[in-house]
């Protein structure tokens, strides 16, 4: 198992936290697409840090066409040497066409047009082949030597796809590289929906599954003290309450029989109730959808819970010693 951890903050502050997570002997430094873009960070990584894998988890797809998208991960594969991980997501409707305003459709077969669109673009640009992508979404067929970069020979960066229901889960299986388990996942759920679905994609593509990787960034409720906990048990339980309100993601909640939650939740999100949104999170949720433990637990319980399931986790053991946190990387890269 992998265990990659979060590269946030300002810019500025962003070679000194790369370096910091590489000489740790973390395996990826990931960015997300939040209230900063997810590519910057990872190109001032890049000229700090030699081994460390950057990753975006995630970059939003539909904001973007095929085409930016493919140059943008071409470019961070090219300065990276090789160590860019290209993580996509399609985010939701009032995102995509509110925030972003761009055009929604149907996701699942618009995300496996728009993967398949990059991977044409990129064998133009690394196989010689010519560009005639057609599709019902992106079509791409001109492509000329003065557009085409010439300075990545690493090729295209694995690519792999956040996903939350079945038919997104079986697109990951089918056309990318590996999956990004949405957070809001409880082990359950992984194993009794997430799992079937990348083997029916995978089995589409003629692959196995030692040919696919599955990134699950976790929650994880801990703390040294009992201010530290609570602490982290509202931040969490919060983030859960949000994730919950999203229609989109009910079937988790429907699998565990708390789908009446969700329709609760849209309707305290939509009066802007976010503090009360989170105490309607019992101990029984959290501890499905999160890792509760003291903090010298918290690897052993990742370990039994996703061990031989999941190939790279999110976690960066903040209350450890640095003695405690290379036994703890060494702990669950075993499992």
């Amino acid at each position: 198992m992998k265990i990659d951890a979060g590269l946030m903050g300002p810019l500025k502050d962003i070679p000194k936290a790369a370096a910091l997570l590489e000489s740790q002997g973390f395996n990826g430094a990931i960015t997300a697409e939040m209230a900063h873009d997810p590519f910057f960070p990872l190109l001032v990584a890049a000229e700090h840090t030699e081994r460390i894998e950057l990753m975006t988890s995630i970059a939003v797809a539909f904001s973007r066409s095929p085409m930016i998208m493919a140059n943008l991960a071409n470019d961070l594969q090219s300065y990276s040497q090789g160590r860019f991980v290209l993580g996509i997501g399609s985010q939701i409707k009032p995102h995509i066409t509110k925030r972003f305003s761009m055009q929604w459709a149907k996701p699942a077969a618009q995300m496996r047009e728009f993967i398949l669109a990059m991977r044409a673009i990129w064998d133009c640009w690394y196989q010689d082949e010519k560009l005639d992508f057609r599709g019902d979404f992106y079509t791409h067929t001109l492509m000329t030597p003065m557009f085409t970069p010439t300075d990545n020979p690493h090729g295209a960066p694995p690519v792999l796809l956040a996903a939350v229901g079945p038919k997104m889960t079986e697109v990951a299986g089918e056309v990318a590289d590996g999956m990004i388990v949405h957070a809001f996942t409880t082990a359950r759920y992984l194993q009794e929906v997430t799992l079937p679905a990348i083997e029916r994609g995978l089995a589409k593509s003629g692959r196995n599954r030692s040919d696919f990787q599955v990134s699950y960034p976790g929650f994880i409720v801990t703390g040294q003290d009992e201010k530290e906990w609570e602490q982290s048990r509202t931040a969490v339980a919060r983030q859960l309450a949000f994730y919950g309100s999203t229609p989109a993601y009910k079937g988790v909640l429907d699998l565990h029989g708390w789908g009446e939650l969700q329709a609760e939740l849209n309707a305290m999100s939509k009066r802007g109730e976010w503090v009360a949104m989170g105490e309607r999170i019992t101990d029984e949720i959290l501890e499905e959808f999160a890792i509760v433990a003291q903090p010298h637990d918290v690897a052993r319980a990742l370990k039994a819970r996703f061990g031989g399931i999941v190939d790279r986790t999110t976690c960066t053991f903040p209350h450890a010693s640095d003695e405690e946190r290379n036994q703890y990387l060494e702990e669950l890269r075993g499992a």
